[in-house]
């Protein structure tokens, strides 16, 4: 699993996750792109998968603004003959077909994505602090992707393992 954290953070915003989830016996990588957006996270991101060269298939699991990232981070990595298995978008925007409204940041959007099952887990925290994400659940369910909502109790690492296991 590649954990990808917002752009302009670092992968520090994870805290204790991928350490977490490596306890349930996932490989993880959690890339530390900082400073970066748009293409040059993409480009940085994806250095940083190839340098650890985990084990194919990849799920890619994008947080906030890496969501619109992730078709363009999934296009270098099948590019380098890493398959994707699935997507998961944590609180996260979904990506736009069309153009960018800024130039700078056009990102690559590939004709056949997404080409694996992709799943959407908006944690309690994101409930309270963005209501601006429900546009994002009702696109995802539109799209007949797999949406989960646990509530609080449920630790962000037990949701997550079991959206993996049902994509």
């Amino acid at each position: 699993m590649i954990l990808l954290h917002e752009p302009n953070a670092t992968a520090a915003a994870w805290g204790d996750l991928p350490e977490m989830l490596r306890s349930y016996g996932l490989d993880v990588v959690a890339p530390d792109v900082p400073d970066a957006t748009g293409p040059r996270y993409i480009a940085r991101a994806s250095l940083t998968i190839t340098a650890t060269d985990p084990a194919p298939p990849l799920a890619l699991a994008a947080h906030g603004a890496a969501g619109p990232l992730l078709p363009g981070i999934a296009l270098a990595q099948r590019a380098a003959h890493r398959p994707i298995a699935a997507y998961v978008f944590i609180d996260a925007d979904l990506p736009r077909l069309g153009r960018h409204p800024d130039p700078e940041n056009d990102l690559p959007m590939p004709p056949d994505w997404p080409e694996a099952p992709c799943g959407y887990l908006r944690t309690p925290t994101d409930r309270d602090t963005a209501p601006d994400h429900d546009q994002a659940i009702r696109e995802a369910r539109l799209r007949g992707w797999q949406v989960t909502e646990p509530e609080a109790p449920t630790t962000l690492p037990q949701s997550l393992s079991k959206l993996l296991t049902t994509l």
